[in-house]
């Protein structure tokens, strides 16, 4: 993995890609990081949430992010990885297209994504060595939620 070098107020960034476009996440959050198909699976449940898995004693969600993101790929790949996190109240993985690298943005280097105000878990644009990412706040993007009881639709 590369890592960029070291500037001031920077943090570094797990970059994966997804659908075609690079992320990044705050590697801080990041606990491990695994092939898909070295995770213990033991239960499928949806669409979006793949299922159960363990990982170090640990049982997870993992939610398959390339659904979420858009149509899912036929099959796995063997570049599929899974990120697992380290949230502030659970542990999750997800599923990605694969992982590229380990990057140090600062906060000049991540601007505002036109149009995507109302979007809470994108915190913007960054650009390291020519590279556009697409920088989530993992937690928010991650967060379940619940809809107000006057807005849930009888069945």
């Amino acid at each position: 993995m590369h890592t960029q070098g070291a500037a001031a107020g920077a943090g570094q960034y797990l970059v994966f890609r997804l659908g075609g476009l690079d992320y990044a996440l705050d590697f801080a959050k990041v606990r491990e990081l695994r092939p898909l198909q070295a995770l213990e699976r033991f239960a499928s449940a949806g669409e979006i949430v793949a299922g159960v898995a363990v990982s170090h004693g640990v049982i997870m969600p993992i939610v398959d992010m390339r659904v979420a993101f858009g149509p899912r790929p036929p099959q796995h790949d063997p570049r599929t990885d899974v990120i697992i996190l380290q949230l502030s109240d659970a542990v999750v993985g997800i599923v990605v297209d694969g992982i590229t690298d380990v990057v140090t943005l600062s906060l000049e280097q991540v601007q505002p994504i036109a149009g995507a105000a109302s979007v809470d878990y994108l915190l913007g644009r960054g650009e390291v060595d020519g590279r556009r990412l697409i920088v989530v706040d993992i937690e928010k993007l991650m967060s379940v939620r619940k809809a107000p009881v006057g807005v849930r639709q009888a069945a």
